[in-house]
């Protein structure tokens, strides 16, 4: 199906209904049901959850899974938990976003030159897909590269996991990746060709509530990762009233 996907509107129908991991389908739909007391009113999406942004970016962002009651009771990625609303406020203060609140798939949030994918579109128990897991839902990333990926200057990896994800996906989407395989670290950069070109990319801790309330991962720190992500993309900075 990943494969034959021909359109993001085609990738996206498909993601949304995959029932490939039979654990992960069970976790999400439970979890959709039972639901979070704070979310008790709320609907829950309770799918795999597509990637979103703009549909030619110049950065992506690849992350891991997810959330049980943010992604997965919103639709949208990164969205409606505090790893996410981490994230929008640092995009949006690098002039990636249009606003730094994220909430709802339905609150305005708008990307800019910036698309944010998880490696694995279901959200997992304990935030720990299985090895066979990931390798089940790696062609939804591989395919979403080759309908998104022409103009992509800049991936940032989210996490060690996201960091392997996307030289993974390089390497699925024909591109080539040095030898030694480059490592994962906070701000480490490596260059890995795509099948249009150079690509930089470019490391970046989680941001869990386990690095962000720790202070292993900071605002500055996330600050300085997407300015440095924009710099090498050749997107020029935003001014205060949002001229480029």
């Amino acid at each position: 199906m990943a494969d034959a996907a021909r359109s993001l509107a085609q990738l996206d129908a498909e993601v949304s209904v995959c029932r490939a991991c039979p654990r992960l389908v069970e976790w999400r739909e439970d979890v959709a049901v039972t639901k979070r007391r704070s979310f008790a009113d709320q609907p829950y999406w309770g799918r795999p959850v597509p990637g979103w942004g703009a549909p030619q970016p110049r950065i992506v962002v690849v992350g891991l899974a997810p959330a049980a009651n943010g992604a997965n009771r919103t639709g949208r990625v990164f969205t409606g938990d505090r790893s996410g609303d981490f994230l929008y406020a640092a995009l949006h203060r690098a002039g990636l976003a249009n606003s730094p609140i994220a909430v709802d798939a339905a609150d305005g949030l708008a990307l800019i030159g910036t698309r944010v994918v998880a490696a694995v579109r279901c959200a997992p128990p304990a935030n720990a897909p299985t090895p066979a897991e990931r390798a089940t839902c790696a062609p939804w990333l591989t395919a979403e590269w080759r309908l998104t990926g022409n103009e992509v200057r800049v991936i940032v990896a989210l996490g060690a996991f996201g960091w392997r994800s996307a030289l993974d996906m390089i390497r699925a989407g024909g591109g080539q990746v040095p030898r030694p395989q480059p490592k994962f670290g906070h701000g480490v950069t490596a260059t890995v060709q795509a099948a249009h070109g150079d690509v930089v990319l470019l490391g970046c801790y989680h941001p869990s509530q386990q690095n962000t309330f720790t202070g292993k991962l900071t605002p500055t720190m996330l600050d300085d990762v997407f300015s440095r992500a924009r710099e090498m993309a050749g997107m020029r900075e935003r001014s205060a009233d949002g001229r480029r």
